[in-house]
């Protein structure tokens, strides 16, 4: 707690067998008591999560080779997965098989 007149910090202080708060430019509370903490804890909104499925309809479809059964389409997203000052690392998923693939480039 904080000293209404000048704004210090006020601390505990035994004064005929009860504790109160003092500071040093003299003021003093009445019973300190036994301290309490509260904290005000907000949830934040709700987040939206894109499931799997739908998860391919958010990204692009590009020309890309399916290393597993060498169709032509695939969805494509990046990834910071290394230091920032790096390139990002690009993933495919096939259109058609549904295999995912990562390019280092």
């Amino acid at each position: 707690m904080f000293c209404p007149k000048c704004g210090s910090l006020l601390l505990p202080k035994k004064h005929d067998g009860r504790k109160v708060l003092v500071c040093r430019c003299g003021y003093a509370s009445g019973d300190a008591g036994a301290p309490t903490l509260t904290e005000n804890v907000t949830r934040p909104d709700a987040v939206a999560v894109v499931e799997s499925e739908d998860a391919e309809k958010t990204h692009p479809l590009v020309d890309a080779e399916c290393p597993k059964c060498r169709h032509g389409k695939a969805y494509y997203w990046t990834v910071q997965t290394r230091a920032g000052d790096e390139a990002p690392t690009q993933f495919f998923r096939c259109e058609k098989c549904k295999h995912s693939w990562r390019d280092y480039n």
